[in-house]
């Protein structure tokens, strides 16, 4: 099991940045699947981003494909999501999520096995 957690949130007005880091730890982190979930109050839990071990490949939802940036040091065992001109409507907890394998789909948090505590995000306009 690999263990999650999640930091760099906060509060940031409209049109600001984030950047978020996920440390891993526990069994190795080789070969794993990375992603960031977000969740908002009274909402189901929604994709942001997810990249492949090599980094490689990465995907994201499209309300903030043009807005944020995943990226992995593996050497750090180290995921981040750069979040950059934030809107009230990217409020929400994100959450770090590991699987052990490469290969699509990347959406569903069911296909994700290890989860960090989250981290509030909360963008004011």
């Amino acid at each position: 099991q690999v263990q999650l957690v999640e930091s760099g949130g906060g509060s940031v007005q409209a049109g600001g940045s984030l950047r978020l880091s996920c440390a891993a730890s526990g069994r190795t982190f080789s070969g794993y699947t990375m992603a960031w979930f977000r969740q908002a109050p009274g909402k189901e839990r929604q994709f942001v981003a997810a990249i492949t071990w090599s980094g490689g490949l990465t995907y994201y939802t499209d309300s903030v494909k043009d807005r944020a940036t995943i990226s992995r040091d593996n050497a750090k065992n180290t995921v981040y999501l750069q979040m950059n001109s934030l809107k009230p409507g990217d409020t929400a907890v994100y959450y770090c999520a590991a699987r052990s394998y490469t290969g699509g789909p990347y959406w569903p948090p069911t296909s994700y096995n290890d989860w960090g505590q989250g981290t509030q995000v909360t963008v004011s306009s």
